[in-house]
């Protein structure tokens, strides 16, 4: 009887998992990786330097432009952490050949790599219908007053709408994002960073800042409030672009990142992200990758996937 009743028990609990098409883990939101390289993806346009060679005539070493997405797969429900350049790629991507619905598409600030996909919103494109950007107020002011981005409010192929500094934003009855400003080059937008949040888990994405002490606020107290965090990893050190001012472009390095989470319990869930096509840790055999990995940090993968 015990041996039957075992049997039962087990069918019921297979076909109960049959009916609910889920794991745990399937039915958790993610945040996933759309690309992890600066603005310009690599190869970079005209470089003809050994870091971009070998890339030119082999498309699977290509690296898209940073960007992230947001993935509710109960709901289908999807929002896209900028525009890039590699937008038609991404969008395709992030909705799964439109199986998921865009909700939304949130920017951190007006440099080229992070808004110009909306581009392929317009009616040269797809036409798009009130697809929701959300933004800061000067980027907001920037849109709306400078073509070709008016005729996308102006058609209504995009409805603006505002962001505040610090102020959450409730996606859906499990997911929200807070933007917060950085600080960084902002002679169009201000620029920000965004907390992104279920009720188990957060991530921090900052994939534009200047040097982390010209911030208000201390980014390892950040870190360690977080599940996972996603930072700034345009310049490995230094000695990338020599006869450059690397004043003009201070981002922190992805070695002074290192130092300053050197002995952080909370340094295995940094992931670098928008890597400049300069940057050796593109390349999965240098010995800045390999070191990266050593001292417990990460590299982001394009279509890599935190659960939520």
């Amino acid at each position: 009887m015990k041996a039957n009743y075992l049997v039962k028990l087990v069918f019921l609990l297979f076909f109960y998992i049959s009916l609910t098409g889920f794991s745990d883990q399937e039915k958790s939101p993610y945040v996933i990786v759309l690309g992890t390289a600066q603005d310009g993806g690599a190869p970079h346009a005209a470089c003809q330097k050994v870091c971009c060679l070998d890339k030119w005539n082999n498309p699977s070493l290509h690296k898209k432009v940073s960007s992230i997405g947001i993935v509710d797969p109960i709901s289908s429900e999807v929002w896209l952490i900028d525009a890039t350049p590699d937008f038609p790629e991404q969008l395709h991507l992030l909705t799964n050949n439109n199986k998921r619905s865009l909700k939304g598409i949130f920017i951190t600030h007006a440099h080229i790599g992070h808004y110009t996909g909306l581009i392929h919103l317009g009616r040269e494109v797809m036409g798009s219908k009130n697809t929701v950007v959300n933004v800061m107020p000067k980027m907001e002011e920037f849109l709306r007053n400078n073509g070709p981005w008016s005729q996308l409010v102006k058609l209504s192929n995009i409805t603006l709408k505002g962001l505040k500094n610090n102020e959450k934003v409730q996606l859906n009855s499990k997911l929200s994002i807070t933007p917060f400003k950085v600080p960084h080059r902002d002679e169009f937008s201000e620029t920000v960073g965004f907390k992104i949040e279920s009720p188990r888990k957060s991530l921090i994405f900052i994939p534009d800042i200047d040097k982390w002490d010209k911030w208000q606020i201390n980014i390892v107290d950040i870190v360690e409030n977080s599940d996972y965090s996603i930072l700034d990893g345009t310049f490995y050190d230094i000695n990338e672009l020599p006869g450059r001012d690397m004043s003009e472009i201070p981002h922190p390095f992805i070695i002074e990142t290192m130092k300053l989470f050197k002995n952080s319990h909370k340094k295995n869930i940094i992931y670098f992200i928008h890597l400049n096509h300069t940057n050796p840790a593109l390349n999965k055999n240098s010995n800045e990758y390999l070191n990266i990995l050593e001292n417990g940090f990460n590299v982001t993968k394009f279509g890599e996937r935190y659960h939520l």
